[in-house]
């Protein structure tokens, strides 16, 4: 009768261990999927909207690039007191930066208003051939081949351009190609003073 007994109960763990098994891994499946579909709906909840508000009003924050034609760098103690700096970043390969590059043109001939281009992961050549087809509107021209640099910017594509004051404040950034509203707000904002 021990023997009955004795097997009875080991079949009985042995059944009930197996049950468990089986228990438990649809619990631990189960956690995993709820588990997934909070951080998926966190992940949907989350504003991932690119905003430029914590960039405008300001000061430009350091930054030091390579020149385009020249091994030197320029930084922002390079910028000017009392000058105001339009920074456009641009590329060759860029369709919309050939579209605004016009406006480019007439705001290079502002007295009080110094251009610089920082061409974006682009190649040298091609940004030369295409300076040199449409006119080279910056007054300091720069690379940034990586993109790194011009995270300092807060710039996510091409064409963006930044209007500096001159206290080194952004007072506008302008993403997408600028147009003749925008030159007309440029040319407004630099009088002011």
């Amino acid at each position: 009768m021990d023997c009955c007994f004795f097997n009875s109960w080991w079949w009985f763990i042995k059944v009930s261990f197996e049950k468990m098994k089986i228990s438990f891994s649809k619990i631990i499946l189960l956690i995993s999927i709820i588990f997934i579909i909070v951080i998926f709906f966190l992940a949907l909840n989350k504003d991932n909207k690119y905003t430029t508000k914590d960039l405008v009003g300001k000061e430009v924050s350091d930054f030091e690039i390579k020149f385009l034609l020249k091994d030197e760098t320029f930084s922002k103690k390079n910028l000017i007191e009392n000058k105001y700096y339009l920074i456009n970043i641009w590329a060759s390969w860029c369709l919309p930066c050939k579209i605004e590059h016009p406006l480019l043109m007439k705001l290079s001939k502002m007295n009080n208003l110094k251009l610089i281009g920082i061409n974006y992961k682009d190649k040298k050549s091609n940004a030369n051939n295409f300076l040199n087809k449409l006119g080279n509107p910056y007054d300091i021209l720069l690379e940034d081949n990586s993109g790194v640099n011009s995270i300092v910017f807060a710039v996510f594509g091409v064409p963006e351009t930044i209007l500096i004051n001159d206290k080194k404040i952004i007072i506008k950034k302008f993403i997408g190609p600028i147009n003749a509203n925008d030159l007309q707000l440029i040319k407004d904002k630099i009088n002011e003073n």
